[in-house]
């Protein structure tokens, strides 16, 4: 960590032998409670050590198993438990999500997600999903998948299939958590990031903005993500998309200088991941999302649609990336 910059306010001073492998609730609460400017200045200034910050990675993301999931987490279309009217679907053909990703790539991403709404993938699903990991991979793309909690041996398939990322969201804080999800535990959710882990696939987690939380609970999430052995590489930050029919429908909007204060200090807590701008960017103002690339996200999911939920169109994302001066990056600078 460097020296806190000399302040005329007198704004608090962060000590400098703090490990960014070991923040407390503490040390992590006094960043983000910094003078705005003063903590945008620090996250950026990590940001420029870390990356190019005139570069942007696009992402696409892929339902490839569409709702009838048994879980009940509180903000998801596609629980089985709440009528949102999405209709369920089967998992996808290969072909058909390889054509998908095809187009993709022509469109500019270098990143291609997968998600399917499973508690866990059942050992029936799993040759398909990696034959689908191997073709994405074949065409160049880097892949992530979302599958629900992982065994070891799920992991360890995936893993040799050629996976890069897994994304396994920890969503809130862990005193939260039990206000959101009942049929699995936080302790479920860091027990699959292990198995991602030790199957050697880089980790993608992160969370949810606007479920009711405090700003505490923001903090302690960020914190334990930063904490994990090793920080995960990829960290979406979502804002909730209140969802007719789901437990969370009425949510109250978000802050906008609250979600930028939390892409800040996710950037600094976690100064090598790609911080991802992911859910709720439709609802945002160009003006919002600017201030979240400067703050460190370096990453955006490009399409009209996001799962289940709308998404910016790409005529729109287009516009701000040109008018900010932000090119997408390409696959050589990709790790």
């Amino acid at each position: 960590m460097k020296d806190e910059p000399t302040s005329a306010s007198h704004t608090p001073v962060i000590p400098a032998h703090i490990s960014s492998a070991r923040w407390t609730s503490t040390s992590a609460r006094a960043l983000y409670e910094l003078p705005f400017n003063d903590l945008l200045f620090r996250a950026h200034s990590e940001y420029r050590e870390n990356f190019d910050p005139n570069r942007i990675q696009l992402s696409k993301l892929l339902s490839v198993k569409t709702g009838g999931c048994p879980e009940d987490c509180g903000y998801c279309s596609q629980s089985a438990r709440y009528e949102t009217g999405l209709t369920a679907s089967k998992l996808m053909e290969v072909e058909h999500v390889l054509s998908e990703a095809r187009k993709a790539k022509d469109g500019g991403a270098t990143r291609y997600c997968m998600g399917a709404a499973w508690r866990s993938p059942k050992p029936r699903d799993m040759e398909m999903v990696v034959t689908m990991v191997q073709g994405v991979k074949a065409l160049g793309l880097e892949t992530c998948m979302t599958l629900g909690m992982l065994s070891p041996q799920q992991a360890e398939s995936l893993g040799a299939a050629g996976l890069d990322y897994y994304n396994h969201n920890i969503d809130t804080s862990e005193r939260f958590y039990p206000k959101i999800i009942t049929t699995r535990s936080f302790g479920d959710r860091l027990e699959t990031l292990e198995n991602v882990r030790q199957a050697g696939i880089k980790v993608c987690a992160g969370g949810i903005i606007g479920m009711g939380e405090t700003a505490e609970d923001r903090i302690d999430m960020l914190v334990t993500l930063a904490n994990l052995p090793s920080p995960p590489e990829s960290v979406p930050i979502n804002m909730l998309i209140p969802i007719p029919g789901s437990k969370l429908a009425d949510a109250a909007p978000v802050d906008p200088i609250e979600f930028i204060r939390i892409i800040a200090l996710a950037r600094i807590l976690m100064p090598k991941s790609h911080v991802r701008l992911s859910a709720g960017r439709k609802s945002m103002s160009d003006e919002l999302q600017a201030l979240c690339f400067f703050a460190g996200a370096n990453s955006i999911f490009v399409g009209d649609t996001l799962l289940t939920a709308a998404n910016p169109g790409e005529d729109r994302d287009s516009s701000l990336l040109r008018r900010l001066g932000l090119t997408p990056e390409a696959m050589s600078t990709i790790e």
